[in-house]
């Protein structure tokens, strides 16, 4: 069983993901804790150092390495799904479910994160709003290549976590 969890940045995919991986007995993995593990460094450093062009290779090796092990959940970046084939690969390697939300559902989980993005860190409301928009618009098309998709709404309490981890389930044993 490998389930890759795929949408904008914010969507709930690490927090669905380790809940998911949980109730299911699977192993869960973050592609972007991953590519930090193995880089020795974060993935903002590495965007800041190399490019964006270094880190989506990596990103796809990583991408690589990780379906290559069985009983998983991995939760992947919000922009894997939009580079070279990956998108592909992961639907040929895995149940593919794309976290659908809002602008306002993901810019509040941006906002409650508080781990650092490095495509929308130092932004204001309106420029997170504008942007966040802007490239949902472009990489929509690719998440919407997802086997399944979930609509997912501001996550505030564990309840709604089992709720969605309940519902990813009942769509991928359909």
């Amino acid at each position: 069983m490998k389930i890759a969890l795929i949408g904008y940045m914010g969507a709930g995919k690490t927090t669905l993901g380790k809940a998911l991986a949980r109730q299911m007995g699977l192993h869960f993995y973050d592609l972007d804790w991953w590519i930090e593990e193995k880089a020795g460094c974060t993935i903002a450093q590495i965007f800041a150092q190399q490019g964006e062009d270094a880190f989506r290779e990596m990103e796809r090796q990583a991408l690589h390495e990780v379906m290559q092990k069985d009983d998983i959940v991995l939760s992947v970046g919000g922009g894997t799904p939009c580079f070279f084939d990956n998108i592909d690969y992961m639907n040929s390697q895995a149940n593919t479910v794309y976290l659908n939300a809002s602008v306002e559902t993901l810019k509040a989980h941006i906002r409650m994160g508080g781990s650092k993005r490095p495509l929308v860190d130092g932004k204001s409301d309106e420029e997170l709003t504008a942007y966040i928009t802007t490239s949902l618009q472009k990489r929509e098309s690719y998440y919407r290549q997802a086997t399944y998709q979930v609509q997912i709404a501001t996550i505030t309490r564990e309840e709604q976590i089992e709720n969605y981890v309940e519902e990813i389930q009942r769509r991928i044993s359909c």
